[in-house]
């Protein structure tokens, strides 16, 4: 979709459009409600002040939306569609590979109580699990940051392939 067009739409249709975006329907709605943009750089910075104020609370709703890395999104969806083709190095890896990030997942889910989560696109399967593995050394403060930050990347990268 074209800036001009997101500009044009109703509220409930704006939002309809970037809801795969990230499962935070609070930026959603500030976000179309800063419309209309001048241009896409407007509409990124706007978009990416919005997700700074993310917190716990936000991450945690996010997080449901979001499949674990190495398993495939279910569904037909926006979302599940940009999720399948982030992960695709992860879904194309050895058994090996997969299985040290399944064991990875659990350590995490275990340690921290959430989902690990990364900006799989653009990552291979063995930048996750290393990533994976440092960040299990993290204090919970330090992890819920470094999640947030992810969350940040993955939506705004989402956001700059849906709206051109």
């Amino acid at each position: 979709m074209n800036l001009e067009s997101f500009n044009q739409l109703s509220p409930a249709q704006a939002q309809a459009a970037i809801a795969h975006c990230v499962a935070i329907p609070a930026w959603q709605q500030a976000l179309v409600a800063a419309r209309p943009f001048a241009d896409r750089a407007r509409l990124i910075a706007e978009a990416e002040a919005l997700a700074q104020r993310w917190q716990g609370a936000e991450l945690e709703q996010a997080l449901s939306a979001h499949p674990r890395i190495g398993e495939k999104a279910q569904g037909e969806g926006k979302e599940a569609t940009f999720s399948r083709s982030e992960q695709s190095a992860m879904n194309e890896a050895d058994g090996a590979l997969q299985f040290a990030m399944l064991a990875g997942n659990q350590r995490y889910e275990q340690r921290f109580g959430r989902v690990f989560l990364i900006r799989a696109k653009g990552r291979s399967g063995e930048e996750m699990l290393a990533e994976l593995q440092r960040r299990l050394n993290n204090d919970a403060a330090t992890e819920q940051q470094e999640a947030l930050a992810q969350l940040r990347e993955i939506t705004l990268l989402r956001l700059k392939e849906s709206i051109i």
